[in-house]
């Protein structure tokens, strides 16, 4: 913001005030609309498949650090493990990441817990693997084979082995739901996958599947604030692609002047 010039800073205020109304407005009870999205919807279901079955769930986290990416994956397998304790039902959770381990212990067994069956939940079935990738990805697919699972939950950052373990809990009939920012394997997990989160609804799915005011009401105002830009950059090539002569017949040559001026000035004199 210091060296930010005043249409960026009015246009940093007025999308901050409506990110706070849309988040006031969830707390005070209203009704906030959010598109359906198919993967999140499809979790009971996948949980209910394998609870019928009598076969295990498998998630994964991804390849990625302990940043926001693998927590956003973990507060979706958390939600998944928290329907699956409804029913006291298994989940394995193969980590790659050591500094992960204990933060996914915790969050699995809070998610045991607020399903109301603590008992169920099992430290070892959140093995560490390896923090080499293919090693990893060997290691899932091992784990796919024996136990074979009948859901797959795949979310985070993955890399080359996304196809490796989607393809191994395809062969053995898992109905997979997956999500990941790494846009270079969603056209992996969209071949191998049933469900597949893209773009945006990954970082959405934590305010869908919680409906916590908060998360909803700045997922909602941020949409609205994208509107806003989009309309805005509309609104800029409109006025550069016709050029002064559409701005004069609205301003006149005396305020056409002016305006460049003013525009200077907010564009750093360019």
């Amino acid at each position: 913001m210091k060296h930010a010039t005043w249409p960026a800073r009015i246009i940093l205020l007025v999308l901050s005030g409506i990110i706070l109304y849309a988040i006031l407005s969830a707390r005070r009870g209203k009704k906030l609309y959010l598109r359906r999205i198919p993967g999140l919807n499809a979790i009971e279901e996948a949980v209910g498949r394998a609870v019928e079955m009598g076969r295990p769930i498998l998630g994964s986290i991804g390849l990625g650090d302990v940043d926001v990416i693998t927590l956003q994956a973990l507060a979706i397998i958390s939600s998944v493990a928290t329907t699956a304790a409804r029913f006291a039902h298994r989940i394995v959770l193969p980590l790659r990441n050591a500094a992960q381990v204990p933060i996914a212990e915790e969050a699995l067994r809070a998610a045991y817990t607020a399903g109301g069956r603590p008992d169920v939940f099992n430290e070892q079935d959140l093995p560490f693997l390896s923090g080499e990738q293919f090693a990893y990805a060997a290691g899932v697919a091992g784990i796919i084979q024996r136990e074979r699972p009948a859901a797959t939950f795949l979310f985070g950052t993955f890399y080359a082995e996304a196809l490796i373990i989607a393809e191994n809990a395809n062969q053995v009939g898992a109905i997979q739901i997956a999500g990941t920012p790494s846009t270079t394997q969603v056209p992996f997990f969209i071949a191998a996958c049933d469900y597949v989160l893209i773009g945006d609804e990954y970082y959405a799915a934590t305010a869908y599947i919680t409906r916590q005011p908060t998360l909803l009401g700045s997922l909602i105002g941020q949409d609205i604030g994208k509107m806003l830009l989009l309309g805005m950059i509309i609104l800029g090539v409109v006025l550069v692609t016709f050029g002064s002569p559409f701005i004069a017949n609205i301003f006149g040559d005396k305020d056409l002047e002016t305006f460049a001026a003013y525009f200077r000035a907010a564009t750093g004199g360019k």
